[in-house]
């Protein structure tokens, strides 16, 4: 994400903070800001162009739309415990 959970330094890496929090589930934050090299890497990594990237049980979910698409609809309420049950 861009920033960190307790500073989003964009509006899209607090959306998905503000929803992983209101799930109550723990999750880590790594500031893509920091560092160029990993902000390149993840993109490749994921083929996806932006952050927030979200990975659940080490694999990549989605970004801000796709999370906010999955937790409204309660997707991304049971793919989160399906991934804690695991």
């Amino acid at each position: 994400m861009k920033g960190t959970r307790d500073f989003p330094m964009c509006g899209f890496s607090n959306t998905v903070v503000q929803i992983l929090k209101n799930l109550n589930v723990p999750f880590e934050d790594v500031n893509i800001l920091e560092n160029e090299m990993l902000r390149q890497g993840l993109k490749e990594y994921s083929n996806w162009p932006t952050f927030p990237q979200l990975y659940i049980d080490g694999e990549f979910f989605g970004g801000c739309d796709i999370t906010l698409e999955a937790f409204q609809s309660g997707e991304l309420q049971e793919v989160v415990e399906r991934a804690i049950c695991s």
